[in-house]
């Protein structure tokens, strides 16, 4: 049986044999940027999210160029709650009328966003908060549904601000809020957004931290994990059915983004901890990671 001093060496050797095996991931990663959409369970628990951001600062401090994409569904229905508005949904889609839009950006821009970057902050990093307003990041569209009122699609993408907060060493910390060409405002899927923007970027790598552990052939069964698929893989899962309900709208962006040229596109368990660092640093990971069919092997 190790004694304290035995033990705290073994300690440190693990520490350093995790940070010499990393090193290769280090170099092939290091000056690219990676996209990292924050949500789920991740954004509740006040354990992960210490973690998280944890590890979005060690992405920035090892060269690689971090850019963070959230939404706040459950933070927006306890305001609208406290505001006596009942949330309502059609087909999957937060109805956005006029008082519920304002809520919405009062909690994304105005609590969450501020909250993510003091966080980050804290953990040793430089974050700076925007939502799609911000510089004409994003121009939105709306969405198109009847009934659903200010749910907008991305429109288009200026990633000037953000190539700039990114090559000063900043981390963009990107609220899922956008306007269109006369100014009104749209809630928009941060998924969406988070795909849009690492392909406008021209991103390594698109996370989604999620609370599933990732594409399952049997929904029930995490033993089922598809741990590597392409396009056409991820097409044929949606219609025929195995991928269903709100997985739908995570694997349709991440087929979006490697369309427009992505490198990969990862859909892991954000409850667990540490989850970015095992995707990026391991070769086995713990999600499931979507590529283009030319890079499957």
């Amino acid at each position: 049986m190790l004694n304290d001093s035995e033990y705290l060496v073994q300690e440190d050797a693990t520490r350093v044999r995790v940070l010499s095996e990393a090193l290769p991931y280090i170099q092939q990663f290091a000056g690219r940027t990676v996209v990292v959409k924050y949500g789920g369970a991740a954004m509740k628990d006040s354990m992960l999210k210490d973690k998280v951001m944890r590890d979005i600062v060690f992405l920035s401090c090892v060269g690689i160029r971090p850019v963070v994409v959230h939404g706040g569904g459950p933070e927006i229905n306890s305001w609208l709650d406290k505001l006596g508005i009942e949330p309502q949904f059609k087909n999957g889609l937060r109805v956005t009328d006029a008082p519920t839009m304002d809520v919405v950006e009062m909690v994304l821009v105005g609590r969450v966003n501020k909250e993510i970057v003091s966080l980050i902050n804290q953990a040793g990093g430089l974050a700076v908060g925007l939502c799609g307003k911000d510089g004409n990041l994003i121009k939105a569209r709306p969405q198109g549904q009847e009934g659903i009122g200010f749910v907008g699609e991305v429109n288009s993408v200026d990633t000037r601000l953000i190539e700039s907060l990114v090559k000063s060493g900043y981390i963009p910390v990107v609220s899922s809020v956008a306007a269109d060409e006369t100014g009104q405002a749209y809630n928009i899927n941060a998924d969406t957004v988070a795909g849009e923007i690492a392909a406008a970027l021209g991103a390594e790598k698109m996370i989604l931290l999620t609370d599933t552990a990732g594409i399952l052939q049997d929904y029930k069964d995490p033993s089922t994990l598809i741990p590597k698929l392409d396009i056409q893989e991820a097409r044929h899962l949606m219609t025929s059915g195995v991928v269903a309900g709100g997985m739908i709208p995570k694997v349709s962006c991440c087929v979006r983004s490697l369309a427009q040229g992505v490198k990969a596109a990862h859909i892991i368990d954000g409850r667990i901890h540490h989850a970015l660092l095992l995707e990026i640093f391991t070769d086995a990971g713990i999600g499931s990671m979507l590529v283009a069919s030319e890079f499957i092997g």
